[in-house]
């Protein structure tokens, strides 16, 4: 489109609501630094955030668990800083860059899916407790399906925005939670003193080490995989560094931090009564509404994998915008009739196969770089590459043995075993039986041809 054409308003919103979902984000799309930078420490500092740290407080000495915290952290920040680099300079969300990082067109589009059902699904749970915090705050005498849609409604609206949603409900929810955070902090200090909840022993069963470890790793491992999905709106590798390591430090540790000391003070692992003892009725309320910044960044990123499966799979350009519609109401309706209660169990179940996928797409992007020249020569231009294999052998094997490790390996840190596990079979693998990559020619369509056929 020339300069000097003006953009019309359909054509705004179009963009504005399919947020690049299935391009790169060019120069213009990019976004100050400290937008990305809230909307990741709105991803740490919320309930599930929290509950964490409490569990760890209740079983762990204060200084065992910030052990525990910062050595999970540190193990995947490698990762997610890595793999936000690699969003932030091709400008591509984790399902579509990893058509080019190890998973190639096929292989892009199973992890766009398992990714999209894991995050319905999440979305759908965390909109039931949503629904149901509300109710027990009014009273317990509203009806939980009107409350639930209301709810997932209103979530699926902000989302609809894209990246600019989520800015909004960041610079909302954030505040809010630490606001809680301050009266929490500040009620708990009435009643006892840093030296003594920083030396008393745990109120409950003890914690080992290595369970603690799991436990950060798994809660992060997720935001871990997903950082391209906000990095690719950040300007430069030390915008990444800011949002990731700031974000972790202030989210995963501070919030940890806090949970672990009021845990000691209340001598409790159930959060809400935590929080209730030392806010009061008041407190639960922002924590409540803060979860919303969790749901929509699940409900965001299950848009973005939805698209790049349907282009991978079905050739065909969705916008974000209508998918974000149909999963959100899909979403809330599966919350509303209670089935998403039954759907815990299998999204467990699917968490194990994320931790091999950030590591194969580590491996391939960072050490093996075996699609970087067509990835350099694409971005170059502002288009996507031309080539894409279909689904090397090698990926699958290396993130079935990851897997696999995952389910039946109990001894050591989980999260850890997968990730080395599955990355250096890629890389041996890959190594052994990739000495000529072998490439299938799967040319795109060009952008204004797409656009031609989508206003047909």
């Amino acid at each position: 489109m020339a300069a000097n054409v003006p953009v019309s308003e359909k054509e705004k919103m179009s963009t504005m609501t399919d947020d690049y979902s299935l391009s790169r984000v060019p120069a213009e799309g990019k976004t100050p630094m400290w937008k990305v930078l809230m909307v990741q420490i709105g991803g740490f500092v919320a309930l599930s955030q929290f509950m964490l740290g409490a569990e760890l407080g209740y079983g762990m000495p204060f200084w065992d668990a910030i052990i525990a915290t910062t050595l999970g952290s540190t193990l995947l920040e490698f990762i997610a800083f890595g793999l936000g680099v690699a969003g932030q300079r091709e400008g591509l969300s984790t399902s579509l860059l990893s058509k080019w990082a190890g998973f190639g067109t096929l292989g892009s589009a199973i992890v766009g899916l398992t990714f999209a059902i894991s995050l319905i699904g999440w979305f759908g749970i965390q909109n039931s407790i949503f629904a149901q915090g509300i109710i027990s705050l009014l009273g317990g005498h509203i009806n939980f399906a009107l409350v639930a849609t209301i709810t997932g409604l209103v979530v699926t609206a902000s989302v609809l925005f894209g990246f600019k949603g989520l800015s909004w409900t960041s610079n909302i929810s954030v505040p809010a939670f630490i606001i809680v955070i301050g009266l929490a902090t500040y009620n708990m200090l009435k009643g006892h003193t840093m030296t003594a909840l920083i030396t008393m022993a745990a109120p409950g069963t003890a914690l080992t080490m290595s369970a603690a470890v799991t436990m950060v790793t798994g809660n992060f491992i997720i935001g871990a995989i997903i950082m391209p999905d906000l990095n690719r709106f950040n300007h430069n590798a030390k915008d990444v560094f800011m949002v990731s390591v700031v974000g972790t430090l202030i989210g995963e540790l501070g919030v940890n931090v806090l949970g672990v000391l009021m845990a000691h003070a209340v001598g409790s692992q159930q959060i809400m009564p935590i929080i209730y003892q030392l806010t009061g009725g008041f407190g639960i309320l922002l924590v409540i509404f803060s979860s919303v910044k969790v749901n929509d960044l699940n409900l965001y990123s299950a848009t973005l994998d939805f698209a790049n499966f349907f282009k991978q799979v079905f050739h065909w350009n969705l916008n974000r915008g209508m998918i974000t519609i149909v999963a959100g109401v899909l979403g809330t309706f599966l919350s509303v009739i209670g089935l998403i209660d039954q759907f815990s169990g299998f999204l467990n179940t699917l968490g194990v196969v994320f931790p091999p996928i950030a590591s194969i797409m580590f491996i391939d992007y960072w050490v093996l770089k075996r699609s970087r020249k067509q990835l350099d020569e694409s971005r170059a231009k502002g288009e996507l590459p031309e080539k894409s294999e279909v689904f090397h052998p090698v990926t699958i094997v290396a993130w079935v043995v990851g897997s696999a490790v995952g389910f039946f390996v109990n001894w050591g840190i989980s999260s850890l075993n997968v990730l080395v596990v599955s990355g250096l079979v890629y890389f041996i693998g890959m190594k052994i039986f990739d000495k000529q990559p072998q490439e299938t020619v799967i040319t795109e369509t060009a952008p204004d041809k797409e656009k031609e056929e989508d206003d047909a």
